[in-house]
């Protein structure tokens, strides 16, 4: 069921449900996915109480739930989407235009989401694409952060663990560091297989901030909340150059939500050219709490690989 709806105080909303799980994307603001969770139940992702139903003027708003932003981290990526977007059904997917950022600080830059879900299931796909009506090229990656409601912890994948060989001299993977990163927080976890990262509400620590990244071979990454699962996946692509120095999953938390991001590689975008990026979501309750890394192999790792990738 595709259909347009209010949501709190935004009048123009699209809901997606199959009766199992739904998702509620904004139109009058966006486009961004501000709700996906089963029907009737809590939303896995962050809404921002405080900025329910506001729309337009100059100043960049959160709103929370799921956006698409513009890697490196510059003036054009806090363009602010407060203004309407078009919308467009076709089949079992949703088209979701914003305006080209015709504004300062932006650079002429047109973002766009088209969204599906499965018939059965909680499987939903978000194909994210933006581009460029400038008359320059411009360098850029697709960087897509999902804010997580409060009180849960990520997880990703390291590379493979496999011992020193002549077949294994070469590293196999990175781990980026932001100013205010510090493992001796305890809302790290970093394993031999898996790195956690806890959001609390009252960190005690010397930042309010923590921020990481990797790059992810298997192309998953999750976020346990209470019972609830939540798992995005993208296909990696192996010798891409990735943003950060080749990430291609980072986490980021402070005292209000937590982000799970991929991003896409970098690359150049002619006038009149689109990059795209997509991501594949799915939901499972009832998995069962833990944090430690033989309930990652044995409860989360499964059901994130079972998680396939579009064709």
């Amino acid at each position: 069921m595709i259909e347009q709806t209010a949501y709190r105080d935004w009048e123009n909303a699209w809901r997606l449900s199959n009766g199992t799980v739904e998702l509620i994307v904004l139109a009058d603001v966006g486009p961004r996915v501000i709700r996906y969770g089963f029907c009737g139940d809590e939303n896995i992702l962050h809404e921002v109480d405080s900025e329910a139903g506001l729309t337009g003027g100059l100043d960049f708003r959160l709103y929370g739930g799921h956006r698409l932003w513009v890697w490196p981290e510059v003036a054009r990526t806090y363009f602010p989407d407060n203004r309407p977007v078009e919308v467009t059904t076709f089949g079992d997917k949703v088209r979701f235009t914003s305006l080209v950022e015709d504004l300062a600080p932006g650079t002429y830059l047109q973002k766009q989401m088209e969204i599906s879900l499965d018939p059965e299931g909680t499987r939903a796909c978000i194909e994210q694409t933006i581009t460029n009506h400038s008359h320059e090229p411009t360098e850029l990656a697709l960087w897509c952060p999902t804010m997580m409601r409060a009180g849960g912890h990520a997880i990703l994948p390291l590379p493979p663990r496999i011992a020193m060989d002549p077949e294994h001299y070469q590293s196999v993977g990175l781990m980026a560091l932001w100013s205010f990163t510090d493992f001796s927080d305890p809302r790290w976890v970093l394993g031999t297989e898996f790195i956690q990262l806890h959001q609390h509400i009252q960190p005690e620590a010397r930042f309010p901030e923590q921020m990481s990244g990797i790059w992810n071979p298997a192309g998953w990454g999750a976020y346990h909340s209470s019972s609830t699962l939540f798992v995005k996946r993208t296909a990696p692509i192996r010798g891409a150059r990735y943003p950060d120095s080749g990430c291609n999953f980072e986490v980021f938390t402070n005292p209000e939500f937590l982000e799970l991001e991929t991003l896409s590689p970098i690359t150049t975008v002619k006038p009149r050219e689109s990059a795209s990026h997509t991501e594949t979501w799915a939901l499972f309750r009832n998995v069962r709490p833990g944090t430690g890394e033989d309930w990652i192999r044995s409860e989360v790792a499964p059901l994130a690989e079972s998680v396939s990738l579009p064709e």
